[in-house]
Protein backbone atom coordinates (compact mmCIF):
# COMPACT_ATOMS: atom_id res chain seq x y z
CA UNK A 1 0.00 0.00 0.00
CA UNK A 2 1.18 3.58 -0.66
CA UNK A 3 2.61 5.64 2.16
CA UNK A 4 0.25 8.14 3.73
CA UNK A 5 3.18 10.57 3.61
CA UNK A 6 3.09 10.91 -0.18
CA UNK A 7 2.68 14.58 -1.00
CA UNK A 8 -0.24 15.34 -3.30
CA UNK A 9 0.71 17.79 -6.05
CA UNK A 10 -1.89 19.69 -8.09
CA UNK A 11 -0.99 21.21 -11.46
CA UNK A 12 -1.54 24.89 -12.29
CA UNK A 13 -4.98 25.73 -13.70
CA UNK A 14 -5.55 26.02 -17.44
CA UNK A 15 -6.09 29.54 -18.76
CA UNK A 16 -7.40 30.94 -22.05
CA UNK A 17 -4.61 31.06 -24.60
CA UNK A 18 -2.45 28.49 -22.85
CA UNK A 19 -0.36 26.04 -24.84
CA UNK A 20 -1.50 22.41 -24.70
CA UNK A 21 1.12 19.84 -25.62
CA UNK A 22 -0.36 16.89 -27.52
CA UNK A 23 1.44 13.57 -27.00
CA UNK A 24 1.05 10.04 -28.34
CA UNK A 25 2.30 7.57 -25.73
CA UNK A 26 0.43 4.57 -27.17
CA UNK A 27 -0.87 3.76 -30.68
CA UNK A 28 -0.04 5.55 -33.93
CA UNK A 29 -2.25 8.35 -35.23
CA UNK A 30 -4.05 9.41 -38.37
CA UNK A 31 -2.93 12.87 -39.41
CA UNK A 32 -6.48 14.00 -40.27
CA UNK A 33 -7.72 13.11 -36.76
CA UNK A 34 -4.80 14.95 -35.18
CA UNK A 35 -5.45 18.05 -37.28
CA UNK A 36 -9.18 17.96 -36.52
CA UNK A 37 -8.46 17.83 -32.79
CA UNK A 38 -5.88 20.60 -33.07
CA UNK A 39 -8.37 22.83 -34.89
CA UNK A 40 -11.05 22.21 -32.27
CA UNK A 41 -8.65 23.09 -29.46
CA UNK A 42 -7.74 26.29 -31.29
CA UNK A 43 -11.42 27.20 -31.60
CA UNK A 44 -11.77 26.61 -27.87
CA UNK A 45 -9.11 29.27 -27.27
CA UNK A 46 -5.95 27.21 -26.71
CA UNK A 47 -2.60 26.86 -28.50
CA UNK A 48 -2.13 23.16 -29.28
CA UNK A 49 1.43 22.12 -30.09
CA UNK A 50 3.06 18.79 -30.88
CA UNK A 51 6.33 17.38 -32.14
CA UNK A 52 6.75 16.43 -35.80
CA UNK A 53 7.63 12.91 -34.63
CA UNK A 54 4.14 12.37 -33.22
CA UNK A 55 3.14 10.79 -36.54
CA UNK A 56 5.95 8.21 -36.39
CA UNK A 57 4.90 4.59 -36.58
CA UNK A 58 6.47 1.41 -35.22
CA UNK A 59 4.16 -1.53 -35.98
CA UNK A 60 1.02 -0.29 -34.16
CA UNK A 61 2.80 2.14 -31.83
CA UNK A 62 3.30 5.90 -32.23
CA UNK A 63 6.98 5.41 -32.85
CA UNK A 64 9.61 3.82 -30.67
CA UNK A 65 9.50 3.60 -26.90
CA UNK A 66 12.40 6.04 -26.77
CA UNK A 67 10.51 8.57 -28.89
CA UNK A 68 7.38 8.33 -26.76
CA UNK A 69 9.29 8.61 -23.47
CA UNK A 70 11.26 11.62 -24.75
CA UNK A 71 8.09 13.30 -26.05
CA UNK A 72 6.34 12.97 -22.70
CA UNK A 73 9.38 14.21 -20.80
CA UNK A 74 9.79 17.21 -23.11
CA UNK A 75 6.18 18.32 -22.80
CA UNK A 76 6.33 18.16 -19.01
CA UNK A 77 9.64 20.04 -18.98
CA UNK A 78 8.71 22.86 -21.36
CA UNK A 79 7.89 26.16 -19.66
CA UNK A 80 5.53 27.16 -22.48
CA UNK A 81 3.26 24.10 -22.04
CA UNK A 82 0.48 24.27 -19.46
CA UNK A 83 -1.26 20.94 -20.11
CA UNK A 84 -0.28 17.59 -21.63
CA UNK A 85 -3.12 16.05 -23.62
CA UNK A 86 -2.96 12.54 -25.02
CA UNK A 87 -3.88 12.18 -28.69
CA UNK A 88 -5.41 8.70 -28.47
CA UNK A 89 -5.19 5.40 -26.65
CA UNK A 90 -5.00 2.06 -28.41
CA UNK A 91 -2.11 0.11 -26.95
CA UNK A 92 1.47 0.66 -25.85
CA UNK A 93 1.60 3.07 -22.92
CA UNK A 94 2.62 0.19 -20.62
CA UNK A 95 6.01 0.11 -22.36
CA UNK A 96 6.73 3.52 -20.81
CA UNK A 97 6.04 2.59 -17.17
CA UNK A 98 9.56 1.49 -16.27
CA UNK A 99 11.26 4.21 -18.31
CA UNK A 100 9.55 7.49 -17.39
CA UNK A 101 10.99 9.67 -14.64
CA UNK A 102 7.93 10.15 -12.44
CA UNK A 103 9.85 12.26 -9.90
CA UNK A 104 10.81 14.73 -12.63
CA UNK A 105 7.23 14.84 -13.90
CA UNK A 106 5.89 15.45 -10.42
CA UNK A 107 8.47 18.19 -9.88
CA UNK A 108 7.10 19.99 -12.97
CA UNK A 109 3.38 19.33 -12.56
CA UNK A 110 1.15 19.81 -15.58
CA UNK A 111 -2.43 18.91 -16.29
CA UNK A 112 -2.30 15.39 -17.79
CA UNK A 113 -5.41 14.12 -19.61
CA UNK A 114 -6.28 10.83 -21.26
CA UNK A 115 -8.19 7.56 -20.94
CA UNK A 116 -8.32 4.03 -22.34
CA UNK A 117 -4.76 2.66 -22.64
CA UNK A 118 -3.47 5.81 -20.94
CA UNK A 119 -5.08 4.56 -17.74
CA UNK A 120 -1.76 2.95 -16.82
CA UNK A 121 0.01 6.31 -16.95
CA UNK A 122 -2.83 8.07 -15.14
CA UNK A 123 -2.76 5.61 -12.24
CA UNK A 124 1.05 5.62 -12.19
CA UNK A 125 1.11 9.40 -11.83
CA UNK A 126 -1.81 9.48 -9.39
CA UNK A 127 -0.24 6.82 -7.17
CA UNK A 128 2.93 8.93 -7.09
CA UNK A 129 0.89 11.90 -5.83
CA UNK A 130 0.14 13.92 -8.99
CA UNK A 131 -3.50 14.85 -9.60
CA UNK A 132 -4.49 13.69 -13.11
CA UNK A 133 -7.53 13.89 -15.37
CA UNK A 134 -9.63 11.22 -17.07
CA UNK A 135 -11.18 12.83 -20.11
CA UNK A 136 -11.31 13.75 -23.79
CA UNK A 137 -8.31 13.19 -26.06
CA UNK A 138 -7.09 15.30 -28.95
CA UNK A 139 -7.41 12.96 -31.94
CA UNK A 140 -10.53 11.25 -30.61
CA UNK A 141 -13.15 13.31 -28.76
CA UNK A 142 -11.83 16.76 -29.68
CA UNK A 143 -11.75 15.66 -33.32
CA UNK A 144 -15.53 15.15 -33.45
CA UNK A 145 -18.48 17.49 -32.96
CA UNK A 146 -20.10 16.95 -29.57
CA UNK A 147 -17.28 14.74 -28.37
CA UNK A 148 -16.33 16.87 -25.37
CA UNK A 149 -18.26 18.07 -22.33
CA UNK A 150 -16.87 21.60 -22.32
CA UNK A 151 -18.65 22.34 -19.03
CA UNK A 152 -16.83 19.60 -17.14
CA UNK A 153 -13.54 20.46 -18.90
CA UNK A 154 -13.79 24.01 -17.55
CA UNK A 155 -14.90 22.92 -14.09
CA UNK A 156 -12.14 20.35 -13.72
CA UNK A 157 -9.29 22.44 -15.12
CA UNK A 158 -10.18 25.98 -14.02
CA UNK A 159 -12.46 25.76 -10.95
CA UNK A 160 -11.17 26.75 -7.50
CA UNK A 161 -14.29 25.76 -5.52
CA UNK A 162 -16.09 22.42 -5.04
CA UNK A 163 -18.28 21.50 -8.01
CA UNK A 164 -20.82 18.95 -9.16
CA UNK A 165 -19.96 16.75 -12.12
CA UNK A 166 -22.61 17.50 -14.78
CA UNK A 167 -24.01 14.01 -15.13
CA UNK A 168 -26.03 12.84 -18.11
CA UNK A 169 -29.62 11.65 -17.83
CA UNK A 170 -28.53 8.03 -18.35
CA UNK A 171 -26.64 8.01 -15.03
CA UNK A 172 -28.49 5.74 -12.62
CA UNK A 173 -28.04 4.41 -9.13
CA UNK A 174 -27.53 0.70 -8.52
CA UNK A 175 -26.79 0.60 -4.78
CA UNK A 176 -27.95 3.43 -2.53
CA UNK A 177 -25.67 5.24 -0.10
CA UNK A 178 -23.24 8.10 0.37
CA UNK A 179 -19.48 7.99 0.41
CA UNK A 180 -16.49 10.32 0.56
CA UNK A 181 -13.20 9.24 -0.93
CA UNK A 182 -10.49 9.98 -3.45
CA UNK A 183 -11.68 9.60 -7.04
CA UNK A 184 -9.52 7.11 -8.95
CA UNK A 185 -9.64 4.53 -11.72
CA UNK A 186 -10.01 4.37 -15.49
CA UNK A 187 -10.43 1.66 -18.10
CA UNK A 188 -11.30 -1.61 -16.37
CA UNK A 189 -9.24 -3.77 -18.73
CA UNK A 190 -6.12 -1.70 -18.12
CA UNK A 191 -6.65 -1.54 -14.36
CA UNK A 192 -6.89 -5.32 -14.16
CA UNK A 193 -3.82 -5.68 -16.39
CA UNK A 194 -1.79 -3.84 -13.73
CA UNK A 195 -2.32 -6.56 -11.13
CA UNK A 196 0.75 -8.61 -10.35
CA UNK A 197 3.09 -5.89 -11.61
CA UNK A 198 5.05 -3.21 -9.69
CA UNK A 199 2.42 -0.75 -10.96
CA UNK A 200 -0.64 -2.47 -9.50
CA UNK A 201 -3.49 -0.09 -8.73
CA UNK A 202 -3.97 1.25 -5.21
CA UNK A 203 -7.68 1.25 -4.42
CA UNK A 204 -8.01 1.58 -0.63
CA UNK A 205 -10.05 4.61 0.38
CA UNK A 206 -11.03 5.35 -3.21
CA UNK A 207 -14.25 6.03 -5.05
CA UNK A 208 -13.44 3.76 -7.95
CA UNK A 209 -14.36 4.85 -11.48
CA UNK A 210 -14.55 1.93 -13.92
CA UNK A 211 -15.31 2.05 -17.64
CA UNK A 212 -14.65 0.04 -20.78
CA UNK A 213 -15.78 -0.49 -24.36
CA UNK A 214 -16.96 -3.55 -26.29
CA UNK A 215 -16.19 -5.93 -23.44
CA UNK A 216 -18.76 -8.71 -23.26
CA UNK A 217 -20.67 -9.03 -19.98
CA UNK A 218 -18.89 -12.24 -19.00
CA UNK A 219 -15.58 -10.43 -19.52
CA UNK A 220 -16.75 -7.58 -17.28
CA UNK A 221 -17.80 -10.24 -14.76
CA UNK A 222 -14.38 -11.90 -14.91
CA UNK A 223 -12.48 -8.65 -14.44
CA UNK A 224 -14.65 -7.49 -11.55
CA UNK A 225 -14.28 -10.88 -9.91
CA UNK A 226 -10.51 -10.68 -10.29
CA UNK A 227 -10.55 -7.32 -8.48
CA UNK A 228 -12.82 -8.75 -5.80
CA UNK A 229 -10.86 -11.96 -5.26
CA UNK A 230 -7.63 -9.97 -5.16
CA UNK A 231 -8.94 -7.76 -2.36
CA UNK A 232 -8.99 -4.62 -4.49
CA UNK A 233 -12.66 -3.96 -3.70
CA UNK A 234 -12.35 -4.60 0.04
CA UNK A 235 -11.53 -1.08 1.19
CA UNK A 236 -13.11 1.10 -1.48
CA UNK A 237 -15.69 3.78 -0.62
CA UNK A 238 -17.87 3.52 -3.72
CA UNK A 239 -17.98 2.55 -7.40
CA UNK A 240 -18.92 4.68 -10.40
CA UNK A 241 -19.24 2.82 -13.70
CA UNK A 242 -18.94 4.60 -17.02
CA UNK A 243 -21.26 4.38 -20.01
CA UNK A 244 -19.86 0.89 -20.77
CA UNK A 245 -20.34 1.48 -24.46
CA UNK A 246 -21.24 -1.62 -26.48
CA UNK A 247 -20.60 -3.93 -23.52
CA UNK A 248 -23.09 -6.63 -24.47
CA UNK A 249 -23.08 -10.21 -25.69
CA UNK A 250 -25.81 -9.81 -28.29
CA UNK A 251 -28.79 -7.60 -29.04
CA UNK A 252 -31.22 -10.27 -27.80
CA UNK A 253 -29.45 -11.32 -24.58
CA UNK A 254 -31.95 -12.03 -21.78
CA UNK A 255 -29.99 -10.22 -19.05
CA UNK A 256 -28.56 -6.74 -18.60
CA UNK A 257 -25.11 -5.48 -17.76
CA UNK A 258 -26.65 -4.16 -14.56
CA UNK A 259 -27.58 -7.76 -13.62
CA UNK A 260 -23.99 -8.86 -14.17
CA UNK A 261 -22.50 -5.99 -12.18
CA UNK A 262 -24.87 -6.38 -9.27
CA UNK A 263 -23.98 -10.07 -8.80
CA UNK A 264 -20.48 -8.92 -7.83
CA UNK A 265 -20.81 -5.52 -6.16
CA UNK A 266 -24.18 -5.66 -4.38
CA UNK A 267 -22.68 -7.11 -1.18
CA UNK A 268 -19.77 -4.65 -0.88
CA UNK A 269 -21.74 -2.24 1.28
CA UNK A 270 -20.82 0.82 -0.79
CA UNK A 271 -22.85 3.06 -3.13
CA UNK A 272 -22.69 2.10 -6.80
CA UNK A 273 -23.70 4.10 -9.87
CA UNK A 274 -23.74 3.33 -13.60
CA UNK A 275 -23.68 5.44 -16.74
CA UNK A 276 -21.27 8.33 -16.08
CA UNK A 277 -19.95 9.36 -19.49
CA UNK A 278 -16.18 9.66 -19.19
CA UNK A 279 -13.71 7.76 -21.32
CA UNK A 280 -15.17 5.53 -24.03
CA UNK A 281 -18.48 7.30 -24.59
CA UNK A 282 -20.99 7.99 -27.34
CA UNK A 283 -20.70 11.78 -26.88
CA UNK A 284 -19.97 14.52 -24.36
CA UNK A 285 -16.85 13.06 -22.73
CA UNK A 286 -16.64 14.24 -19.12
CA UNK A 287 -13.36 15.38 -17.57
CA UNK A 288 -12.92 13.78 -14.14
CA UNK A 289 -10.09 14.71 -11.75
CA UNK A 290 -8.32 11.74 -10.16
CA UNK A 291 -6.46 12.05 -6.87
CA UNK A 292 -8.85 14.55 -5.25
CA UNK A 293 -11.64 14.03 -2.74
CA UNK A 294 -15.16 13.48 -4.02
CA UNK A 295 -18.59 12.62 -2.64
CA UNK A 296 -20.81 10.03 -4.29
CA UNK A 297 -24.53 10.09 -3.41
CA UNK A 298 -26.93 7.44 -4.71
CA UNK A 299 -30.58 7.23 -3.76
CA UNK A 300 -33.95 6.68 -5.38
CA UNK A 301 -32.25 5.91 -8.67
CA UNK A 302 -30.61 9.34 -8.61
CA UNK A 303 -26.87 9.97 -8.67
CA UNK A 304 -24.68 12.92 -7.79
CA UNK A 305 -20.90 13.13 -7.85
CA UNK A 306 -19.44 16.21 -6.18
CA UNK A 307 -15.76 17.13 -6.37
CA UNK A 308 -14.93 18.42 -2.90
CA UNK A 309 -11.70 20.28 -3.68
CA UNK A 310 -10.04 22.03 -6.55
CA UNK A 311 -7.91 19.76 -8.73
CA UNK A 312 -5.64 22.62 -9.82
CA UNK A 313 -3.72 25.49 -8.25
CA UNK A 314 -4.00 29.21 -8.96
Amino acid sequence: MPSSKIQIVKPPALRPGDAIGIVAPASNLKQLDLEAGRNALQRAGYRPIYLDSILDRDIYFAGSVERRVAELAEMFARDDVRAVLCARGGYGANYLLGKINVDAIKAQPKIFIGYSDLTCLITRFTDAGLVTFHGPMAAKDWAHDGGVSLESWQLALTQSAPWDVPLNSEATGLVAGEADGVLYGGCLSILVASLGTPYAIQTAGKILFLEDIAAKPYQIDRMLMQLKLGGYLSDIRGIVFGEMLDCRQSVDQDYTLKDVIMRIVADLGVPVALGIKSGHVSSGNLTLPFGVRAKLSVGGGQVSLRILESAVTF
